[in-house]
């Protein structure tokens, strides 16, 4: 097989792993903000902090009702513990890894 086609397929791949885990690297963040926004009791009413919600909500939907939320009362804050977020990071990292070594399998078979 020629170089030139052999090294554009292993740029290819590369470019296509690097997107996936950039995306991954969003959704962890994503994630991770709102794990520590709830944990710390921030103010939904803030418009970042309510931002941060609406868009982490959608990707929490499909761990929902996995384990109950632990929720302590504090003199001026409501800190809440979602392990559906702390499953979601995890399903997610193991999705975007399981998705770049097919990309490793399928450009190995090449």
């Amino acid at each position: 097989m020629d170089d030139r086609i052999i090294l554009k397929t292993n740029q290819r791949g590369f470019t296509v792993k690097r997107i996936i885990y950039f995306i991954l690297g969003v959704i962890e963040i994503l994630l991770a903000m709102r794990l520590v926004f709830k944990l710390l009791g921030a103010n939904p009413g803030s418009n970042f902090v309510s931002y941060i919600y609406t868009i982490s909500q959608g990707l929490l939907v499909p761990f929902h009702a996995i384990f109950r939320s632990a929720v302590t009362q504090g003199i001026e804050t409501t800190a809440v513990l979602e392990p559906s977020t702390i499953i979601a990071m995890a399903v997610y990292a193991l999705i975007a890894w399981g998705f770049v070594k097919l990309i490793v399998i399928m450009r190995e078979r090449n």
